[in-house]
C-alpha cells in the first residue's frame, strides 16, 4: 500500500495519474490478484483504488482520507459517461434514531468531500480491462446540501415513525434507502408500526444514479 497523501494537491495528482489504466494495470503495480468477477468480492475495485491511492481509514468510521477529510467513491459508468448503478453511502441507523440530525450524521459527514473515480465498467468489459477515468474532487453545494438533508431528513423520519417497511427506492429526489445484506438471513433490530421491536434486512443510504450523473455533467462541462 502507499503512503498517505500529504495534501489534497497530492491526491488529486495520485488519481489523475490512475486516468486510462485498467484495474489489471493497477493491480499489477501493487502485486494484487484479480478476483473472477466482483459477486463475491462487491468492494474490491474501491478497496484496489484505495491500496493506490494511500487510503488509511480502512473499515473504522470516518473519511478514506482522515487527514484531509476526503471520502473516495468509485463511479461505474458505461461508455456514454452515464452513471450504471446507485453508489452506496453507509449503513443507515434503524433503532435509537430520534434524536440524530443530519449534520450530526454520517451520510452527512461522508459527502462533505468526496473524491469521484469512474470506471468504464460495462458488464461485458472483463475485470481486469476496465478503465478507469479522470477523478474529480466534488463538495455539495448549498442547493444539493439542502436537498440531500430533505431526502434524509424524511426518510429518517419514515423510520422514526416504524415505517421503514415501507420505504422504497423511488422515494428520495437524490437519496434512497434500500435494503443492503449478504443474503436474507442477515436480519438487524428495527422499530415496527407500533413501536415493537422488529427484526428486518439492515437498509443501506444509496444515492440515485441521477444524482451522479448531475455530477458527472457538471464537472465535465466545465472541464
Amino acid at each position: 500500500m502507499h503512503s498517505s497523501p500529504a495534501s489534497l494537491a497530492e491526491l488529486q495528482a495520485r488519481s489523475q495519474a490512475l486516468a486510462g489504466l485498467t484495474l489489471g494495470q493497477i493491480a499489477a503495480q501493487l502485486q494484487l490478484q484479480i478476483p473472477a468477477n466482483l459477486q463475491k468480492d462487491k468492494g474490491w475495485v474501491g478497496q484496489l483504488l484505495e491500496q493506490s491511492l494511500g487510503a488509511s481509514a480502512g473499515s473504522k468510521a470516518e473519511p478514506d482520507f482522515p487527514h484531509l477529510g476526503v471520502e473516495l467513491k468509485t463511479l461505474p459508468i458505461d461508455r456514454d459517461g452515464k452513471p450504471l448503478e446507485s453508489t452506496y453511502v453507509c449503513v443507515a441507523p434503524l433503532t435509537n434514531v430520534g434524536g440524530l440530525h443530519w449534520h450530526d450524521s454520517w451520510v452527512c459527514r461522508k459527502l462533505q468531500h468526496v473524491l469521484w473515480i469512474p470506471i468504464l465498467a460495462e458488464r461485458q468489459i472483463p475485470l481486469s480491462e476496465r478503465m478507469v477515468g479522470t477523478a474529480f474532487l466534488w463538495q455539495p453545494n448549498v442547493q444539493q446540501q439542502q436537498e440531500l438533508q430533505q431526502d434524509w431528513e424524511e426518510l429518517m423520519e419514515q423510520i422514526t415513525l416504524g415505517g421503514v417497511a415501507n420505504i422504497r427506492g423511488a422515494q428520495g429526489k437524490h437519496l434512497q434507502l434500500r435494503p443492503k445484506a449478504a443474503n436474507s438471513r442477515a436480519l438487524t433490530d428495527a422499530v415496527g408500526a407500533h413501536g415493537e421491536p422488529i427484526k428486518t434486512l439492515p437498509r443501506g443510504f444509496y444515492l440515485k444514479a441521477t444524482f451522479t450523473a448531475s455530477l458527472l455533467a457538471q464537472q465535465f462541462a466545465q472541464g
